[in-house]
């Protein structure tokens, strides 16, 4: 059995003002390092065996602490970038719909399967992140493994993988926490979810 703990990467200035940030490296904020080095506390009694990021900086950043703390490298996965949002990078949805109605209306029915103009169908991100953890049981077959990641895609993949519609994951999933963990237990029989969304960081809480 491979147990994944996805994580969303911490905050950064564009998602305080909910603006898309699929491709765009944006970087960390102050609470966004705060979340990410709470995160590193939690890694430190985690028994991980490995820690595998997307190359964003913002997820990159988000998982350093841990790697630091845990002595460890950091494996760069390409395939677990977030979703391209297309003409929707840095924008809101408030100001999108006045320009795009249609397309905005279509992308908010069925966001994995159709994305906003210029983006990424969702269900590819789907394929990316399947792939990944297909390759990682191979490599940690009976193992631990920390993916820190993003939060749309992160969804996308956990309702495929638990049977749910992708298209509904902001219906049945309608937020993810800056470093909040989903645990996953994959086996050959198939896959157990046994945590979603698990707060690491509470802002203004002491550590």
């Amino acid at each position: 059995m491979t147990t994944f703990i996805l994580a969303r990467h911490g905050e950064t200035i564009w998602h305080t003002g909910h603006r898309y940030a699929g491709m765009s490296d944006i970087p960390l904020d102050a609470e966004g390092q705060r979340a990410a080095d709470a995160l590193a506390e939690w890694a430190v009694g985690a028994q991980l065996d490995a820690i595998v990021v997307s190359p964003l900086i913002r997820a990159v950043n988000t998982a350093r602490p841990s790697a630091i703390a845990l002595g460890a490298p950091l494996h760069i996965e390409p395939d677990l970038v977030e979703v391209d949002f297309g003409i929707g990078e840095g924008k809101t949805i408030s100001e999108l719909r006045p320009e795009y109605p249609d397309e905005v209306a279509a992308f908010e029915a069925a966001p994995a399967d159709t994305p906003l103009p210029g983006g990424e169908v969702g269900r590819h991100a789907i394929e990316r992140y399947l792939r990944v953890l297909d390759k990682l049981r191979e490599r940690y077959p009976v193992g631990r493994v920390l993916i820190v990641g993003h939060g749309t895609a992160i969804r996308l993949a956990v309702s495929e993988l638990i049977g749910i519609d992708p298209n509904r994951y902001r219906d049945l999933m309608p937020e993810m926490l800056n470093c909040g963990r989903t645990t996953l237990e994959i086996t050959d029989r198939g896959v157990a979810l046994q945590g979603f969304n698990v707060p690491t960081y509470v802002p203004g809480a002491s550590a």
